[in-house]
């Protein structure tokens, strides 16, 4: 049964900035931590990155994950599904970037869901996602932070 960590930061970006920080995925190795490297395999009618494959540190050693997004609007929206990895069996998410302060700040809410292919305590495991979650939202707002003053 897979545990779920959802959280929610209000970002002083508007929703489009932040989506397209997200969907920049070759750029995640330069402001995500544990991402190492990333390679788009396919990508969607609109050119977004479709399946995309992931090696990232892990629990003290390299995992490798492949992950099939898809995209909505109203509010944008990007979501996940892992369709191959080595450490684990189910990784889906999603991230919402919900206009606040007349668009020019967004409330992103992301949801992960995770099961591994190895044993741990649950709550070993649900501390590490809400940590995930965490990182993943103040990596996402200082990467945003540092494009506006750059």
């Amino acid at each position: 049964m897979s545990d779920h960590a959802t959280q929610r930061k209000i970002i002083n970006a508007t929703p489009q900035q932040c989506f397209d920080v997200i969907t920049d995925f070759e750029s995640y190795p330069e402001w995500a931590k544990d991402v190492k490297s990333v390679s788009v395999l396919a990508t969607d009618e609109s050119g977004l990155g479709g399946d995309v494959r992931f090696r990232a540190a892990a629990m003290g050693r390299s995992t490798t994950y492949t992950l099939r997004y898809y995209y909505g609007s109203n509010p944008l929206r990007i979501a996940w599904r892992q369709i191959e990895g080595d450490i684990t069996k189910k990784i889906e998410g999603e991230y919402e970037f919900i206009p606040v302060d007349n668009g020019m700040k967004t409330e992103v809410a992301y949801h992960l869901a995770a099961d591994l292919a190895i044993l741990i305590p649950g709550f070993v495991k649900r501390r590490a996602e809400s940590r995930i979650v965490r990182a993943a939202l103040e990596a996402l707002s200082a990467r945003i932070d540092s494009a506006a003053t750059a």
